[in-house]
């Protein structure tokens, strides 16, 4: 594969990784599942219990296995044909899919931020 459909398949597969780790771990479709998680997480008796349920809290440590999972579903290798190639692809996948979340957070504080002060100035209008 040439180095531009490349970059163009690295920035693209980012996108559903970056999407399915922000939805498992803070939408509300989730939250009963994720505040089983939590609890097991912060509650569980054996370390490898509390890690393994902390991995469904955290959207960047979700976002490596999200990653694995879109990695073996396209066979997507970055810049070296074996297996180092996957190795590249999956850290640099779960960069970039941190950035898209990252900026998807920052944009929802951003509209949150309005809301609020539109609320706010309405009620003072109203008062």
């Amino acid at each position: 594969m040439e180095l531009t459909a490349q970059l163009i398949w690295l920035f693209g597969l980012a996108i559903p990784i970056a999407c399915i780790a922000w939805t498992v771990t803070h939408e509300e479709v989730f939250r009963e599942p994720r505040e089983y998680c939590v609890k097991n997480s912060q509650e569980g008796k054996t370390i490898l219990k509390r890690k393994f349920f902390y991995l469904f809290t955290c959207e960047y440590c979700f976002s490596h296995y999200v990653t694995i999972l879109i990695l073996a579903l396209t066979g997507f290798k970055l810049f070296l044909p074996d297996w180092r190639g996957y190795i590249l692809a999956g850290f640099s996948l779960v960069w970039i899919a941190n950035i898209y979340m990252s900026l998807y957070n920052l944009i929802r504080i951003d509209l949150k931020k309005e809301r609020l002060q539109a609320k706010k100035e309405e009620e003072s209008l109203k008062g």
